[in-house]
């Protein structure tokens, strides 16, 4: 038996030292794998904490300051008349659409920002109709509202992800939003705002193309160079919706190249290919055909009135395309005149807007100051 025992063991001898070796092997990889990723880790941490220090070396706001619910700085005047209806005072936000008259990028952009307050509580607009019942004021903000609360049903998720009951509630809720833009623009007939929510119908419906061609006619005879008009009819003519890359890329050429300096309009062909460019590295973003998109919007901006409603969203793109195409001073300048806001293109897809701005923007000041330094190379120096 002893003599048996010992055969045994000697058999097993190379096996127990195998596994020892593959055991040696196994921890060393591992701890090996754990150090190399600590490092890693660190490293990473290190450029994140160098990146934001030269950000706030310049006074730029970090993640956790940045207004998640505008694209630049609100007027004064509509901020009170914002904070009024949040406490159920209707009448300033009356006076300031009164005011705002026939300035449609205003009372278009004024509308929107009401009508999404009143799509959380509408009890002030409710006393702004009862009051006013044939206000075409307060009925575009109520048509405007009701659109809202549709695509608020149906979520921001894709098709796959929202419910059945979802997208009945939704088609439900937008038909009853349509009867409310048709009275909205009864009651105003010069005023292009209801056809600009009515493009939103128009995507959630499922409008045919010769239909929404037939209401952008409407639009352009009130506002031929609307921007707002032109960003949500260019969502309509994008693949995600009811066209193609294609469609949105004529689309977005012929308005800017139809529109006069300081439109803004600009801004479409560098939306049309954000939307549609899935790539991943920035070799589309530096063709000679985007050099000169981001060419064409930097003189647009330099023309535009600076109190444009919509100059901060040309900006931010301005801002990412230049980082993206190496001009890194260029697009600090830009990134310093946004810096606060950051609910627009090309962060607003994001789950983390404010941190995916604050990395990019910090990833540009740091690359600025990099190529400014004596003996650097970089993309600056082509500015």
């Amino acid at each position: 038996m002893t003599v048996l025992l010992w055969i045994l063991a000697a058999l097993a001898l190379p096996f127990v030292l195998f596994a020892a070796w593959m055991a040696k092997v196994f921890l060393k990889e591992f701890f090996s794998g754990n150090a190399e990723a600590a490092i890693e880790a660190e490293e990473a941490a290190a450029t994140a904490a160098e990146k934001a220090a030269a950000s706030a070396a310049l006074d730029l706001l970090p993640a956790e300051r940045q207004n998640t619910d505008s694209a630049g700085p609100p007027a004064p005047e509509t901020t009170a008349a914002l904070a009024a209806v949040r406490g159920g005072d209707w009448r300033p936000a009356a006076d300031l659409m009164a005011a705002v008259g026939r300035d449609w990028e205003r009372r278009s952009l004024l509308t929107f920002r009401l009508a999404d307050k009143a799509a959380d509580d509408d009890t002030w607009l409710l006393a702004w109709e009862a009051e006013r019942p044939e206000d075409p004021d307060a009925a575009v903000v109520r048509a405007r509202s009701a659109v809202i609360l549709a695509w608020r049903v149906r979520g921001g998720q894709r098709a796959q992800y929202t419910t059945r009951e979802q997208f009945d509630g939704f088609r439900r809720t937008l038909l009853e939003a349509r009867e409310e833009v048709a009275r909205a623009a009864a009651l105003n007939p010069d005023d292009p705002t209801p056809y600009v929510a009515e493009i939103w119908l128009a995507l959630g419906l499922g409008y045919p193309n010769a239909k929404m061609d037939d209401l952008w006619t409407e639009i352009t005879a009130r506002a031929p160079h609307h921007y707002e008009a032109h960003f949500s009819a260019l969502q309509y003519w994008c693949a995600k919706w009811r066209g193609s890359e294609r469609l949105a890329t004529e689309f977005a050429e012929r308005a800017a190249a139809g529109a006069p300096a300081g439109s803004l309009l600009t801004a479409l062909p560098l939306i049309a290919h954000f939307e549609h460019d899935d790539s991943e590295d920035t070799a589309a973003d530096n063709t000679p055909e985007m050099v000169a998109r981001v060419e064409a919007a930097l003189k647009d901006a330099a023309a535009a009135d600076p109190a444009h409603p919509r100059l901060p969203e040309l900006r931010h793109l301005l801002a990412y395309y230049l980082h993206l195409q190496g001009r890194n001073e260029a697009a600090v300048e830009h990134f310093r005149l946004v810096d606060g806001h950051v609910d627009a293109l090309p962060w607003r897809y994001r789950n983390d807007k404010a941190g995916y701005f604050c990395q990019v923007r910090d990833t540009a000041v740091l690359e600025a100051g990099a190529a400014a330094r004596p003996g650097m190379s970089g993309a600056a120096e082509s500015l």
